[in-house]
Parts: C-alpha cells; sequence; structure tokens
C-alpha cells in the first residue's frame, strides 16, 4: 500500500523523484524519502509526514544524480519515523531499496544477517533487503544476480526498487505480488506503482508481470523471470489516460473532483466493449453457482449486483467479501466468480481469485487499471474505463462499476432499458443537490453517529453511504435495512439523531416510510434520499427515473455530503487517516 518509483535519464533524477511521490502520495502518506546515486555514492533524504511538508524541510528535489529511488510509505511494520522510512540502505552503504509489500519472514532473515555482522537501524521488515542484496554481493555475484538471490529468500509480498554503487547507471526494479509499471521515455526510463506518477513523463507503459524484474538504464530495459534469469520480450503500450485526467482541474480535492466527473465516466463505461459484455452474460449462464466477489465499495458494488441480476434476469448470484470468501464459499469447477475491483491489485480479492481457480473456477474481472495483476489472473477481463481515480475514497469507480452491472443484467433479461439518459440524470443531481449538501453540511459538523436506514436497491448504498462518512469525515456511521431497526438498534436513536433514509421505489420504499416514522417518532432528524418529496423530511429530491437507476442517482447525494462533512471537520477527503487507495496486504 505504499507506493514507490525509479528513475534513470539524462536529467536529474530528484526532481522526477518529487513529482511522481506527490502522485503516488494516496498509496500513503506518512512518511516519504529519497535516493540518488551520486559520484559513487548513495544519498538519501527521508522523513515522517507529506510529501510536500518534508520537500519544504529537506529539499529532497535537491539530490544532486541522474539515477534514484522514491517511496512514500503507509507503514505497516514500525511506526511513522525518519529512521523508518524509506529508502533503507544496507550496512555497508552499497544498496539502496524501496519497497511497497510486506515480507513475512524478516525477522528469520534479520538475525541470520545481524550473525554475519550487519546491522539494524530501523523497526521495519524492508531493511532486510538491502543487507540481503549486500550479503550475496559480498560473494561474488552481480548487482542483478544479488538481487534474484535475495528475492528467493523472501516470503510476502513486495514491489522494490533498487539502487547499487558498483552499477551506477543502473536501476531495477522487482515485482511480486505489487504492482510496478515501467515508462519508456526518450532517453529515460522510469518504473512506478501506478500510472498517474508517470502521465508526465510518458504514456508509453509496460506493466511487469507476476516474479519478473526489469534493470534499468538510460537507453532501455531488460526484463527477467525472476527465478529462471531467462530474457522476458514484450513491447510496452500506449494508454488513453493523459496528465490533465490525473490533475485536480481547479477542484479543491481530487475527490470533488472525481464526484463531478461521474457522468462522464459512466458514459464511457455505457460505451465500453459490448463483445466482452457479451461473453461475460455467457460464463454467467452456462455456471452451476456465481460468485460475486469485493473489498469495501466494491463490495457494495457487488451487493447492488446481485440485486439487480436476480430482479432482471432472474439469476441467483451470492456477492461475498473477499477476505471471507474462502471461509464461507466452498467453490467447485463449474462455479463462476466475477471479481470486481478498482486497481486490480487488491490483495484480499487476488487471494480469492487464486484459491477459485485451484478448484476450477471461472474467473472474470470487472477491473479499471489496465494492466494490472487481476488481468494477468482472469480468463477474460472486462475494464469500466472510469479513468484515474486518484482519491483513497472511490466515487466514480463505484457508479461505473454499479453502470457495467446493470448493462450487464439488462443483457441477460429480456427488459429493455434506455440508459443513453443516464449520466444526464447523474449530473442534474450533481447540480441540483451540490448546493444544497454544501449549505447543509456545517449543521451536522459537529455529530459523531449517524444512521443510515434503507432496503431493497437502496441497502448496499447506505452502506456504501456509511463508508464514505466513516472514510473521510471520520463520524461513526452505521448503515441497516430498515426492517431490522425495531430488533435493536431503535434504542439508539434519541432526540436530534441524525438518520439519512433512502426510499427506492415500489413496495421497498413503501415499507421504508413506516422505518421514517418509526425514527422520527423517537426524535431523530431524518434527511431523506428519494424521487418523491417525503412528508414531514428534509427530502433530496432526485430527477424521475425507473427503480434499477436508484443506487446509481441515490450515492451522488451521500458522496457529497462525506466530502463536504470531512471539510467542515478539517478533516483532507484525499488523504484519509490510515487508509490507502490500493490495498495491497491482507
Amino acid at each position: 500500500m505504499c507506493g514507490i518509483v525509479g528513475y534513470v535519464g539524462r536529467r536529474a533524477a530528484a526532481p522526477v523523484l518529487l513529482e511522481a511521490l506527490k502522485r503516488l502520495e494516496y498509496r500513503g502518506y506518512d512518511s516519504a524519502g529519497a535516493c540518488t546515486l551520486w559520484e559513487g555514492r548513495l544519498l538519501v533524504k527521508k522523513d515522517k509526514g507529506k510529501v510536500e511538508e518534508i520537500e519544504e524541510r529537506l529539499r529532497l528535489s535537491e539530490l544532486p544524480g541522474n539515477v534514484g529511488v522514491g517511496h512514500t510509505r503507509w507503514a505497516t511494520h514500525g511506526e511513522p519515523s525518519r529512521r523508518n522510512a524509506h529508502p533503507h540502505l544496507d550496512s555497508k552503504g552499497e544498496v539502496a531499496v524501496v519497497h511497497n509489500g510486506i515480507i513475512e519472514n524478516y525477522l528469520e532473515l534479520r538475525k541470520f544477517l545481524e550473525g554475519k555482522g550487519y546491522t539494524f537501524v530501523s523497526e521495519t521488515d524492508t531493511e532486510v533487503i538491502p543487507n540481503l542484496i549486500s550479503y550475496h554481493l559480498q560473494k561474488g555475484a552481480s548487482f542483478a544476480e544479488a538481487v534474484r538471490r535475495a528475492c528467493a529468500r523472501l516470503k510476502g509480498s513486495f514491489a522494490l526498487g533498487i539502487l547499487c554503487t558498483r552499477e551506477p547507471a543502473k536501476v531495477i526494479g522487482v515485482r511480486k505480488e505489487s504492482p510496478l509499471v515501467v515508462g519508456v521515455g526518450r532517453g529515460e526510463m522510469l518504473f512506478s506503482s501506478d500510472l498517474p506518477a508517470l502521465l508526465r513523463f510518458t504514456r508509453k507503459v509496460l506493466p511487469l508481470h507476476e516474479r519478473e524484474m526489469v534493470e534499468l538504464t538510460a537507453e532501455g530495459m531488460r526484463i527477467s523471470s525472476l527465478d529462471t534469469g531467462k530474457t522476458v520480450r514484450r513491447s510496452p503500450t500506449t494508454v488513453r489516460w493523459t496528465l490533465q485526467m490525473a490533475e485536480k482541474m481547479g477542484y479543491p480535492h481530487f475527490m470533488l473532483k472525481e464526484i463531478f466527473e461521474q457522468p462522464v465516466a459512466v458514459r464511457e463505461t455505457l460505451r465500453s466493449d459490448p463483445v466482452m459484455l457479451k461473453k461475460l452474460a455467457e460464463e454467467m449462464e452456462r455456471a452451476d453457482r456465481i460468485y460475486l466477489v469485493g473489498c469495501g465499495t466494491s463490495y457494495h458494488a457487488a451487493l447492488v449486483g446481485k440485486n439487480l441480476l436476480l430482479r432482471l434476469a432472474g439469476l441467483h448470484a451470492e456477492a461475498v467479501l473477499s477476505s471471507e470468501f474462502w471461509e464461507s464459499c466452498q467453490p467447485r469447477k463449474g462455479d463462476f466468480m466475477l471479481a470486481i475491483t478498482q486497481s486490480g491489485e487488491t490483495a484480499d480479492t487476488l487471494k480469492a481469485v487464486r484459491l477459485a481457480k485451484e478448484e476450477g473456477v471461472r474467473l472474470v474481472s470487472l477491473v479499471n487499471v489496465v494492466g494490472s495483476t487481476i488481468t494477468r489472473e482472469s480468463d477474460l477481463t472486462c475494464y469500466i474505463h472510469a479513468g484515474p481515480e486518484i482519491s483513497v475514497v472511490a466515487t466514480k469507480s463505484f457508479t461505473s462499476q454499479l453502470a457495467y452491472l446493470l448493462r450487464l443484467a439488462l443483457l441477460l433479461s429480456s427488459k429493455r432499458v434506455n440508459l443513453a439518459g443516464l449520466p444526464g440524470m447523474m449530473e442534474t443531481v450533481l447540480k441540483q443537490l451540490q448546493p444544497r449538501v454544501k449549505k447543509l453540511a456545517p449543521q451536522y459538523r459537529s455529530v459523531e453517529d449517524v444512521y443510515l436506514i434503507s432496503r431493497g436497491i437502496g441497502y448496499p448504498i447506505a452502506l456504501e453511504g456509511a463508508l464514505k462518512l466513516k472514510e473521510v469525515a471520520y463520524i461513526h456511521a452505521e448503515a441497516m435495512a430498515g426492517g431490522e431497526l425495531k430488533h435493536g438498534t431503535l434504542a439508539l436513536i434519541e432526540e436530534g439523531t441524525p438518520v439519512i433514509a433512502l426510499v427506492p421505489p415500489g413496495e421497498a420504499g413503501s415499507r421504508m416510510l413506516s422505518n421514517i416514522e418509526e425514527v422520527r417518532a423517537r426524535g431523530a432528524r431524518v434527511i431523506g434520499i428519494a424521487f418523491d418529496k417525503l412528508h414531514g423530511v428534509e427530502t433530496f429530491t432526485l430527477p424521475p427515473a425507473e427503480e434499477i437507476f436508484f443506487p446509481l442517482l441515490s450515492v451522488i447525494p451521500l458522496q457529497l455530503l462525506a466530502y463536504y462533512l470531512a471539510v467542515e471537520r478539517g478533516c483532507d477527503p484525499d488523504r484519509p487517516r490510515h487508509l490507502a487507495k490500493s490495498v495491497t496486504v491482507e
């Protein structure tokens, strides 16, 4: 869940590293650092804090040299501090490493290396890596071979960026279960944990595959198998994403920008490859059992997908949290899994995928990031084409997932619905409700508990709204099906308790009216989200639409409320505490 970058070329490396780290900070922002190689020495600047703060204090950008690595951290081993920040050097000062992932056997390796005279200064698992590489260098191995031998002894997940004083014009990248993308420039080469960090410098990219190593020089690259050392030949591709797409474009935060990008993102999703959609539908129709698997927001999309598939196509699917898949399911040959993930790198989802494939389950992934790990493990990949999502919290990727699942359910059904007007409806919601939500937020800035209730197709959106409030505004928010209120939660409702009620049309919405009266009778302050004005309740009214559009429209005011509450409470909605964008560890 950290971000790493490496550079070698003709220009000064440090400004490139700094620019890339700013674009990787959504992957972790408790500390950061950079290392360049200059006149035979490794030069390091690193500290606790955000990239901009560290640059102001230490001037990372002034490190000399044309080759370097950088890192922005989300702490797993060791508290955020200068000594635990990356890069880490070996005790001989020959090797520098930045690392995304977890080394599971680091205590065993540390004990071995200490026995060989190596010393350690941090609490991190990462520090064993440069020392282990150094150990193999002392045994006579070349830089690349020392890296290969060291990696053979590491257990866990890792993407690595490595410098060595013995080969000062080279930087090595390694990938095992954590993402790494190579960028091909003119007279310069880069690698990074994610595409946005590369877009200022190139759009020609090549994602490393599992257990591959890349050696970069200013003239080019050599990719090889981490296990055999054999050269791998593969050509880069040109990505559609542009630097402009990854910029704030005048918005104060990426989260707000991406909320407003949802109509465009959904429009792109609705235009995505119909051939792949048809193949996905055919896979589902052949399956004995269907699993929709995801984490967090993607799991909420799976819940909506389950509802739509049953409601429209009569298909029974099970929505499962990726982290609970193996404990709660018994997959077998003939079953089908749709793995839903924005990044394509989520560790729990990848684990569920691998466990299912071992049992002969057919796998299709619904993903945003092209070339991500899950795309190479899938029998079929369907892209939502939401564009780069920089904010840690998912907004436009969620509604794009919903749009794709809606297309799928309609294709499998006999129902004919024109989806072309959906982006326009979303634009209307944004235009009409954004000013009202912004005005409302200050009234709730001091609340510590919020309850969200809904039924049917609205219940997963209540879950998503609660997640957003927790993620960015740090408010305890609990979502529940309206019918569950009387089974315990009503005991917590008192005078002034905020309750957000999502009221879909149809029978579920009719039953929700009784639930609203239950909480109002106990003094709750109710905010309604519905297609029609609710009696006696402040209502965010959505434009008239079919019931199946309710999830895509009703989530927007919840996203906006979470955003404006975060701002009111002095929180950074792009950098929620303790969280990172791509969860690459279990």
